[in-house]
C-alpha cells in the first residue's frame, strides 16, 4: 500500500454526508489535516445515507446506527475514498470488518439545548407550562424528559437542522431539544435558549465529538489521522463506547452518558431508560483513564444487575413485534 505520509502530492479523499452540519465539520477536519500535511491534497467526497434518504420516519422505526454510516463505510471498503468524518454519535460501537476508528477529535460542548419559540423566550425547561409540544427525534432524550417532565407533549421531529428550526418558528413546537455542537457547528449558537444540566439529560455516547474512520490496514494513515486526535475526548469516548457496546444498545434504546476526567482518573455515569420514561437505572464509576473501556464495560454491567436488561429485553421484544 502506498505510505500517506511520506508521499508528497498525494491526494487522500475524504468520505462525508452531504448534510449542512457534516460538510462543516468534515471541512474542519480537512483544514486542520492540510495544516499538519501541507504537501497532501486533501478532497472531500459527499454521499446520501440511508438516513439521510428517509426523513418522515421516527429513526427507531427505520433501523440501527448504521442508517448514517452504511454508504460511507462501503466506500472506504471499495477503495472510493480513504476515510470518512462522522458525528461519533451516529457510529456504530461495532465497526464493519477491516475498519478502524483512528483518531476522536476534541469535543465540543456535549450537553443537549433547549431551542424554544420565541413566545417561551423567558422560560426554562422546568418552567415551560403543561402540555408544552417539544419536539425531538431521539429516544434517549425523550425518555429522559418524560421521566422529569411526564407533563409534556412529545412530538417527533426530523429533517436538516434548517427545517427544525422552521417547523419550531411556525409554532409546530414549543421547544425543540437539539445538540449543543451541531448549533455552536453551524454558527446558531444565538439559538441555544438552554443547556440542559446533565441531571436532567445525559448526552449520547460520543455526542460533541467527531470519529475518523479508515481501513484498518492503513498504517500511514492511521499515523496521518493521529495529528488530530484529542487524548482526554479518546479516552472519554472510549469508556461511553464500551458501555453502550456491552449493553448492545443501538440507536433505538434510550441509553445516556456522562464523563468527566480529572488527573488520571475518569468518571463514568450512565442510564438506561424505558421509553416511556417511567423506569430508569442510573449509576457511576470512576477509575483510570487507561481502563476506559474497562470502566465502561463494568458500569454496563452494574446496570444490568440493577434492572437494565429488563427493560432492554422489553425494548428489543417491542421492537421485533413493530417490524
Amino acid at each position: 500500500m502506498t505510505p500517506v505520509v511520506s508521499s508528497s502530492n498525494r491526494t487522500v479523499r475524504i468520505g462525508s454526508r452531504k448534510s449542512q452540519l457534516a460538510l462543516v465539520q468534515t471541512h474542519w477536519v480537512r483544514e486542520e489535516l492540510q495544516k499538519s500535511f501541507p504537501d497532501i491534497n486533501f478532497e472531500v467526497h459527499t454521499m446520501s445515507t440511508q438516513g439521510d434518504k428517509i426523513l418522515d420516519v421516527a429513526l427507531a422505526k427505520i433501523g440501527d446506527k448504521g442508517l448514517f454510516t452504511k454508504e460511507l463505510e462501503l466506500g472506504m471498503i471499495n477503495q472510493e475514498i480513504d476515510f470518512a468524518v462522522h458525528s461519533l454519535k451516529d457510529l456504530p460501537t461495532n465497526l464493519p470488518e477491516g475498519l478502524a476508528l483512528a483518531a476522536i477529535t476534541e469535543r465540543e460542548n456535549p450537553a443537549d439545548a433547549l431551542v424554544v419559540h420565541e413566545k417561551y423566550k423567558d422560560r426554562q425547561i422546568d418552567t415551560l407550562p403543561e402540555g408544552a409540544v417539544i419536539g425531538t427525534s431521539s429516544l434517549r432524550r425523550l425518555a429522559q424528559l418524560r421521566y422529569k417532565y411526564p407533563h409534556f407533549t412529545f412530538k417527533d421531529v426530523r429533517g436538516n437542522l434548517n427545517t427544525r428550526m422552521a417547523k419550531l418558528d411556525a409554532g409546530e413546537y414549543d421547544a425543540l431539544i437539539l445538540a449543543v455542537a451541531g448549533l455552536e457547528r453551524l454558527g446558531m449558537s444565538v439559538r441555544i435558549h438552554q443547556a440542559i444540566p446533565s441531571e436532567v439529560s445525559l448526552h449520547a455516547v460520543g455526542q460533541g465529538a467527531l470519529g475518523i474512520e479508515c481501513r484498518g490496514d492503513d498504517t500511514e494513515l492511521i499515523s496521518l489521522l493521529k495529528a488530530i486526535e484529542h487524548p482526554e475526548t479518546r479516552d472519554r469516548c472510549l469508556a461511553e463506547r464500551a458501555f453502550l457496546r456491552t449493553l448492545e444498545g443501538g440507536c433505538q434504546v434510550p441509553i445516556g452518558v456522562n464523563t468527566e476526567i480529572s488527573g488520571n482518573t475518569l468518571t463514568l455515569t450512565g442510564i438506561v431508560s424505558s421509553v416511556d420514561g417511567k423506569r430508569l437505572v442510573k449509576d457511576t464509576v470512576s477509575g483510570t483513564t487507561q481502563d476506559a473501556e474497562q470502566l465502561g464495560n463494568q458500569l454496563a454491567k452494574i446496570l444490568r444487575q440493577q434492572g437494565a436488561q429488563e427493560i432492554l429485553d422489553e425494548i428489543l421484544a417491542e421492537a421485533r413485534q413493530g417490524s
